[in-house]
């Protein structure tokens, strides 16, 4: 393997790699494709991990901090798996105002997690989200499509307890 580059070196044992090179075939080259091959990639893993990055580099030829900048500036990208359940919680004025600090605060002891983790059992990322337009429910949380409001912290654990 002395001629392929670290990120190209998990092929062996990963098929998604193969794929990644199938879908970013069409992009060599194009640097103004930056963006819809972070997508792809992260479709495809999950997130964009120094590995993919590099692998997004060398196909569209850019620099590789120009990638790392495009992929943290962009909150739709993440660099770090997320949990099978993503938890939004919306810190929008009505939200904020109606307790999402303690929903926050709740949520974090229960999954033993802060803000922008992932539960060690990979069930669960904890994020912030601005208004989603409930603010007749607020504080209201999201777990992955599901919308929770009029949320109170003793009843985080029942919610929870669902997924």
């Amino acid at each position: 393997m002395t001629d392929q580059c670290k990120c190209c070196s998990f092929k062996e044992t990963d098929p998604r790699w193969l794929e990644l090179e199938r879908i970013l075939e069409p992009c060599r080259g194009d640097t103004g494709a930056l963006i819809q091959a972070l997508h792809k990639a992260q479709d495809l893993f999950g997130f964009v991990s120094p590995e993919v990055q590099e692998k997004v580099a060398e196909v569209l030829n850019v620099p590789l901090s120009e990638v790392y900048g495009v992929a943290t500036f962009y909150s739709l990208f993440s660099l770090k798996p997320r949990g099978e359940n993503k938890i939004g919680v919306c810190l929008g004025t009505a939200c904020y105002v109606r307790g999402a600090a303690q929903v926050l605060a709740e949520l974090e002891k229960q999954l033993n997690i802060k803000l922008n983790d992932t539960t060690q059992d990979g069930k669960f990322t904890l994020e912030i989200t601005r208004c989603i337009g409930a603010c007749g429910l607020a504080p209201v949380i999201t777990i992955n499509e599901d919308v929770y409001g009029r949320l109170q912290p003793d009843k985080i654990k029942e919610i929870l307890d669902k997924y």
